[in-house]
């Protein structure tokens, strides 16, 4: 009587990978609900050949080479890469469903295609003829630019192997399957197997790859979190969907910093580099408004400057509201009790809510003083002077500490109009050279600065 093979049944955690062998509700390993899915080895994959033999060499002895990125076309992306695409790299570009992924991708394809390099684009999601009308609408079409339409990852290696492209689109990783895993597409398994296999191509033929990756409503990666261990660069494409501007930035970086961000604006016919993305943050700007202030931060080596607002409200609530959006949560109430505390006023029974307008996010302290100025504006009712910008970390005490790269802020804010910086006073010495037709004040504490900050007839009243 023949011998009957049992089926080995798991279930996988989509979140970090790990395997139980029976359902549970809640993983064990990163303690999130509703993750684990069932697999099956009833198909397994070809066993792996035994790799080269390898012997260690000094550290020394390893030659050293020196980069040579080329450009995707669009400086702001160049600028999130570290200068370019590394060849034999593997990027993840991951977004929200409609944000632009695609589009990015197609208009870097085309580039590259015109002048002189092989690009292949494998959509795992769409036709080839939806992605011609697409090209068609962008301007996209080249013949150095060809299109595979596949799910299976076995086509697509050998695609990839008879091509030999210079730069390769996965679009998505979600979407591709290897036949001989009995697992559905996106999976664990299937995410992190042909993640596995491309990453071995891209390294052994020097091809570089780019692969598109869906997000969880949590705004994070969706599959394993080791799939963004094993590519070399993170990129996130951020944005609403319902307004113009897109940003893409870098979490993780092997080539490159992960400070950069990349700003563009979508139109008809596709994704425009924004050259002047302070003016863009400020376009929407009145002065003289009640709980409004300027802060110039900085995202990697660029400086930006952004408008931060404020509405202060009496509250009838026992605890009442604090609200922030695009600084975290915890800043906001320490610098509200700050104020309450150091210069005396009277926030304890009154709702706050903070915003930093144009949808950008301020993770670094040299916003704190813009954040500060802006809730006592608006709780006073007075505003801030029109042409003023405030750059500053808030200490416990009352104290503005100092804050990096101010000689670049204050050019930044120069070349928009601003007359008047608001700075901390340990950051003024002889080294520090003004622009032209900018007065630099300096100040030390929070009181000092409000004072300096407020237009002088309000102040009067």
């Amino acid at each position: 009587m023949a011998k009957v093979s049992k089926v080995k049944i798991k279930f996988v955690c989509q979140n970090c990978a790990s395997e139980q062998p029976r359902w549970v509700g809640r993983c064990p390993e990163c303690s999130e609900w509703n993750t684990m899915a069932e697999e099956n080895d009833a198909k397994l994959a070809p066993a792996v050949k035994a790799a080269r033999r390898s012997t260690p060499v000094p550290l020394k002895a390893v030659t050293l080479d020196e980069e040579e990125r080329f450009t995707t076309g669009l400086e702001e992306l160049d600028r999130v890469l570290g200068g370019g695409i590394v060849p034999g790299s593997l990027v993840l570009l991951g977004g929200d469903p409609g944000i632009g992924k695609s589009t990015l991708l197609l208009q870097v394809a085309q580039y590259l295609a015109s002048v002189g390099k092989r690009v292949l684009y494998v959509s795992g999601e769409e036709s080839a003829r939806q992605i011609r009308m697409r090209a068609k609408r962008l301007g996209a079409e080249h013949d150095g630019l060809f299109i595979l339409a596949e799910n299976d990852t076995n086509v697509i290696e050998a695609a990839l192997h008879e091509m030999q492209p210079d730069w390769a689109v996965i679009d998505s990783i979600q979407a591709i399957y290897n036949p001989d895993l009995a697992s559905t597409p996106g999976s664990v398994s299937q995410v992190r197997a042909a993640t596995g296999s491309l990453m071995r191509l891209a390294k052994d033929q020097g091809v570089s790859l780019c692969i598109v990756g869906h997000v969880t409503k949590e705004g994070t990666l969706a599959g394993p979190r080791v799939l963004e261990h094993m590519v070399d660069t993170v990129l996130y494409f951020e944005g609403d969907r319902f307004k113009s501007y897109r940003l893409v930035r870098a979490v993780k970086n092997r080539f490159g910093s992960t400070n950069e961000v990349g700003i563009f604006e979508m139109r008809s016919d596709g994704l425009a580099e924004v050259t002047n993305p302070s003016a863009l943050f400020l376009a929407e700007r009145t002065t003289e408004t009640m709980g409004s202030a300027i802060v110039s931060t900085m995202e990697g080596t660029r400086p930006l400057l952004v408008e931060i607002q404020a509405l202060v409200s009496p509250s009838f609530l026992p605890s009442p509201r604090r609200a922030a959006t695009g600084i975290e949560h915890n800043r906001m109430v320490q610098i509200l009790a700050v104020l309450e505390k150091r210069v005396g006023l009277p926030l304890s029974k009154c709702d706050v809510y903070v915003n930093v307008v144009g949808g950008l996010s301020i993770d670094e302290p040299a916003g704190d003083l813009g954040v500060a100025l802006a809730v006592a504006s608006s709780l006073r009712d007075v505003a801030l002077k029109p042409h003023a910008i405030a750059i500053g970390e808030v200490g416990l005490n009352g104290e503005v500490r100092a804050v990096s790269s101010l000689e670049a802020r204050l050019k930044e804010a120069q070349k928009l109009g601003f007359t008047l910086a608001v700075v901390p006073g340990h950051n003024l010495d002889e080294r520090l050279v003004p622009p032209p037709g900018m007065e630099v004040v300096g100040v030390t504490r929070l009181l000092d600065a409000i004072v300096k900050s407020t237009v002088p007839s309000q102040t009067a009243n």
